[in-house]
């Protein structure tokens, strides 16, 4: 017997209350704390961010923020004079993918995803809106320039992604 909280539940756990014992399955069981369905529950909310989706969206914001900052750290160092505001822009891009990933993949820290998730929404919208009206300000492209084209629209619809799934689990 294992203690739940120190234990990490499937979706498809059964919880038995009156015997506070649930059954992972494989001839596994886990004895539950003296409140066991608030234990269950709190188990299972974090399986649900964890895997299907949740780890998809993370994985994404995980691969941004990695491809982002390598492409700001290379305009920043190697050709910023050229285009100081698109490169600008790359930068920041990339700390916000850095941040939002690391609130996504942090159960304690996810309620605060959505601040990030909203402002990487409204800087591609700005920017992309920018780029558009006025391209001469982007010689050179950034990550959110007209609306993530360089990246397939991502990061457009990947925010939008983001806050439908936070939604869905009440995060």
């Amino acid at each position: 017997m294992v203690n739940c909280c120190s234990w990490l539940l499937r979706a498809n756990d059964i919880c038995d209350a009156d015997k506070n014992v649930a059954d992972l399955g494989w001839g596994i069981s886990v004895l539950v704390d003296s409140q066991p369905l608030g234990c269950l529950f709190a188990k299972l909310s974090t399986v649900r961010t964890q895997l299907g989706p949740g780890r998809i969206v993370i994985a994404v914001y995980g691969i941004f923020a990695i491809s982002a900052t390598a492409r700001a750290s290379y305009q920043l160092a190697t050709k910023f004079s050229e285009a100081p505001l698109a490169y600008s822009l790359s930068a920041l891009a990339a700390v916000v993918y850095l941040i939002a990933t690391v609130l996504l993949a942090k159960d304690n820290w996810r309620p605060f995803a959505k601040y990030a998730i909203w402002f990487e929404l409204l800087g591609v919208l700005f920017v992309g809106t920018l780029s558009v009206v006025n391209p001469e300000l982007f010689n050179h492209p950034s990550v959110w320039s007209g609306f993530g084209v360089g990246y397939g629209f991502v990061p457009l619809f990947l925010p939008v992604i983001g806050i439908f799934w936070l939604r869905k689990v009440n995060a």
